[in-house]
C-alpha cells in the first residue's frame, strides 16, 4: 500500500509540473503575439523610382479624366524581413508559416477602426477634393490671337497604329462662342470616312480630350497627311467652316506624344498659289442622282491676254469624258466672278469612279486655235485626287444635299 501511494504522489507531481509548463508556454506565446500586434515594421519599398519630368503628363484618352468618388486607404499587415545572417529555428519558421496561412484564410474582422491580423483600414481619400487643374492651364496656348488647335500624335510600330489626341482649341472667333464646335479628322489620302469629335462646352477655348486610332502601316504613315477641319454648328443646325489644319506626318513622329499647336487656315488668310485659286461648291442628291456644281469666282489668276477668262467643267468616269460644260467669258481680271452653275446626272454607284475636272481658259483670238490654259483642278475620290481635293469630294458624299464650298489651288496641266 505504501508503494502504491508513493507512485500516485509521484504521478500527480509530474502531471502538475507538465500542466504548469504548458500554462507558462501558453502565456509566453500569447504575450509574443500581443507584442507583435502592437508593432509595425515598415515594408521595403518595391515601387520603381520615377524620374523627374520636364513637361506635364497629359492624359488624352476618354477614360483618363474619370475619377472615383472615394479611394480606400489601408495599411498592409506586418511582414517580417528575413535575415540570412541570423536564421531562426525550424520550429519557429513553421509556426510563422502556419500563422500566415491562417491570416490569409481568416475573414476581415473589425474592431472600431482597426482589423485583427489583416489589412488596417485608415479611412478614405475623397478624390473630388483634389480635382486636376483645367486643361487650359496644363497646355497653355502660345502668345498671339490666332485661332489654334492643340493636339498630339503618336505612332506605335508594334501594332501599326497612329494615335491622334485632340485636346482643345484656343482663340475661337467671337461669332462662334455660343455655337457647338465640331471637328472632322481624316488621314489623307486613303481615309474616306471622317471621324468626328464634339467639344465639351462652348466659349473661346472649347475642350475636346478625344483620342482616335488609325490603322496604317509603317511605310504609309510617313506619306500621310492629317487633316483636321473645325466646324461651328449654329442654333439652326447649319454648319460654318471655322478653318482647317493640314499636318504632314513626314518627320513629325520622332517626339511621340508631345503637345502640338497649329494655326487654323481660313479663307481670309490663305495665300494665293502661283497660278491662282478657284472657289468650288459641290452638292449631291442621292434621291435625284444629281451632282450640282457651282463655280462662284477665282482669284490671283495669271492672265496671258485681255480676251477674258472662262471655266470649263467636265465629268469623267475613269478616263471617259461623260459630259462637258463651259461658262460664259468673264471680264479680263485677276479676280473674275463666274457664278457658273451646272448639274450632272451621276448614279450613286459611280461616286467612287467619277471625278470633276476644272480648266480655267482664255479664248484664243484665232478660233481655229485651242484656248490658252491658265490652270487645272481635279476633284474626286482617292483614285484621282488627294489632300484637300479628296477631302472636298468626301465631304460632299458624306453630307448629301448640303453644299460644300472650298478654295482650291490651280495646277499646271500634265
Amino acid at each position: 500500500m505504501a508503494d502504491q501511494a508513493l507512485l500516485v504522489a509521484v504521478g500527480l507531481s509530474v502531471g502538475l509540473l507538465l500542466l504548469l509548463g504548458l500554462m507558462v508556454y501558453y502565456l509566453w506565446r500569447r504575450k509574443k503575439k500581443k507584442k507583435g500586434r502592437s508593432q509595425y515594421e515598415e515594408l521595403l519599398s518595391s515601387a520603381l523610382s520615377v524620374p523627374a519630368c520636364t513637361a506635364p503628363v497629359i492624359l488624352v484618352s476618354k477614360e483618363s479624366w474619370t475619377r472615383q468618388s472615394e479611394i480606400p486607404f489601408t495599411l498592409p499587415p506586418r511582414f517580417t524581413s528575413q535575415n540570412h545572417a541570423d536564421p531562426k529555428n525550424e520550429e519557429e519558421k513553421e509556426d510563422e508559416e502556419e500563422e500566415m496561412k491562417m491570416e490569409t484564410q481568416r475573414p476581415l474582422a473589425h474592431r472600431g477602426s482597426l482589423s485583427v491580423r489583416m489589412w488596417y483600414p485608415v479611412g478614405t481619400v475623397l478624390a473630388g477634393l483634389y480635382s486636376p487643374p483645367p486643361l487650359n492651364e496644363v497646355v497653355a496656348p502660345p502668345p498671339g490671337m490666332a485661332t489654334r488647335l492643340c493636339f498630339s500624335v503618336e505612332y506605335r510600330h508594334s501594332t501599326e497604329q497612329l494615335m491622334v489626341s485632340l485636346l482643345r482649341l484656343a482663340n475661337l472667333p467671337p461669332r462662334f462662342h455660343g455655337n457647338v464646335t465640331l471637328v472632322e479628322i481624316r488621314l489623307l489620302p486613303d481615309d474616306r470616312r471622317p471621324r468626328q469629335a464634339k467639344a465639351r462646352g462652348t466659349g473661346p477655348d472649347p475642350e475636346f480630350n478625344d483620342c482616335f486610332v488609325f490603322q496604317v502601316s509603317g511605310v504609309c504613315v510617313h506619306q500621310s497627311t492629317l487633316s483636321v477641319c473645325v466646324l461651328s454648328v449654329g442654333q439652326e443646325g447649319k454648319r460654318h467652316a471655322v478653318g482647317r489644319v493640314l499636318f504632314p506626318l513626314e518627320g513629325e513622329l520622332a517626339g511621340a506624344g508631345r503637345v502640338l499647336w497649329r494655326d487654323l487656315e481660313t479663307e481670309d488668310d490663305t495665300q494665293c498659289s502661283e497660278l491662282g485659286d478657284v472657289q468650288i461648291s459641290l452638292s449631291y442628291s442621292p434621291s435625284l442622282q444629281r451632282l450640282s456644281v457651282v463655280v462662284p469666282r477665282a482669284r490671283g489668276l495669271q492672265l496671258l491676254t485681255d480676251a477674258g477668262v472662262c471655266v470649263q467643267v467636265s465629268l469623267q468616269i475613269h478616263t471617259q469624258v461623260v459630259k462637258m460644260k463651259r461658262s460664259c467669258v468673264a471680264n479680263s481680271e485677276n479676280d473674275p466672278c463666274f457664278d457658273h452653275r451646272t448639274t450632272f446626272k451621276l448614279r450613286s454607284q459611280h461616286l467612287d469612279e467619277a471625278c470633276l475636272r476644272f480648266e480655267l481658259q482664255q479664248p484664243n483670238p484665232v478660233r481655229s486655235e485651242p484656248p490658252a490654259l491658265l490652270g487645272v483642278l481635279v476633284l474626286g475620290p482617292f483614285m484621282y485626287a488627294k489632300g484637300p481635293q479628296l477631302q472636298h469630294w468626301m465631304d460632299m458624299v458624306n453630307t448629301p444635299q448640303e453644299p460644300v464650298q472650298l478654295w482650291h489651288k490651280l495646277r499646271r496641266a500634265t
